[in-house]
């Protein structure tokens, strides 16, 4: 696309030097820098980087651009099987999604809630939705070595990334206006996206039932480690590494017990409605304290 709008802009050179009588001033050649296309990587970054450091950059960036698109399906935002958008009303559910697309490839999040963990704690988390998502989308055969090849341009796995990067990218990518809200306690042991579109009074929740699988989720792990560090056929490495299992989770319970208590809850039993003509900022902090703070949309911030 780069060598074909610069080949036509300095095709267009040619037409006005030599309408123009211009030739021993001008040249029609248009340096790469100057083709004004995101999919330049001479536009977009400059400097003096190499070809590899450009390419290298431009295969990052466009595989977080696939992850989000890959979000936007899992929403039913975006489908593999129609171009444009498809959910994008204020309320709108899975029944409108079906009447555009009744045969889909790949089929959204029912509850318009999606963990973001760090682990297998639920088969329907985002990882493990974009695992399918690639698999749908490229095919099964080729599903381990595109993986590879997504995790090895953003240099860590996909998990990591969801749980680190994925929610800072979208934000600067919407300019701190974000259509995906991320409810996190407070040092984020619990994490799970929304779409704004589809929220409805309920969604809070859903969220806060998702919250408390998890909880039972990690009791029940504990009380496997605690049976491994007393059981006598457990060696002291075995032990030592459950104990250490043992002290995290039982922190994660309590941070997970006061953002029930004190944020999660109190906002499920309000049912609070929101209206998209409002704006994200107004929106936001109407749901402020479960949601993972952004920096400048507060109160205080920016208009």
């Amino acid at each position: 696309m780069t060598q074909e709008m610069r080949h036509i802009e300095e095709e267009n050179n040619c037409i006005f030097i030599e309408a123009y009588g211009l030739q021993d001033e001008l040249t029609p050649d248009v340096p790469l820098k100057e083709i004004t296309l995101t999919c330049n990587p001479h536009y977009r970054y400059g400097g003096d980087k190499t070809e590899e450091e450009l390419e290298a950059l431009l295969l990052a960036d466009t595989m977080r651009e696939f992850l989000s698109y890959a979000a936007g399906c899992m929403f039913g935002r975006y489908s593999l099987d129609k171009p444009g958008l498809i959910l994008a009303n204020q309320g709108d559910t899975l029944i409108e999604y079906l009447q555009q697309v009744p045969e889909p490839s790949f089929m959204p999040n029912q509850d318009n809630v999606i963990p973001v963990l760090d682990g297998d704690w639920f088969t329907d988390d985002i990882t493990e939705r974009f695992r399918q998502f690639l698999r749908v989308t490229f095919g099964e055969a080729y599903y381990e070595e595109n993986l590879a090849f997504i995790e090895a341009a953003l240099g860590k796995n996909i998990r990591k990334y969801f749980l680190k990067d994925f929610y800072n990218d979208h934000v600067r990518r919407y300019k701190k206006r974000p259509i995906y809200w991320l409810f996190s306690s407070p040092k984020g042991s619990f994490n799970a996206l929304i779409y704004l579109h589809r929220y409805r009074p309920d969604t809070v929740s859903v969220v806060l039932q998702y919250l408390r699988d998890f909880r039972k989720k990690l009791a029940a792990r504990l009380d496997y480690l605690q049976q491994v560090g007393i059981s006598p056929s457990t060696s002291q490495s075995e032990k030592t590494r459950a104990q250490k299992e043992i002290d995290t989770i039982k922190k994660q319970l309590l941070e997970l017990d006061d953002y029930e208590r004190d944020t999660l809850y109190p906002l499920a039993t309000a049912q609070i409605a929101l209206d998209l003509d409002d704006g994200v900022k107004v929106n936001y902090l109407k749901l402020g304290p479960a949601l993972k703070k952004i920096v400048g949309l507060d109160a205080k911030g920016e208009d």
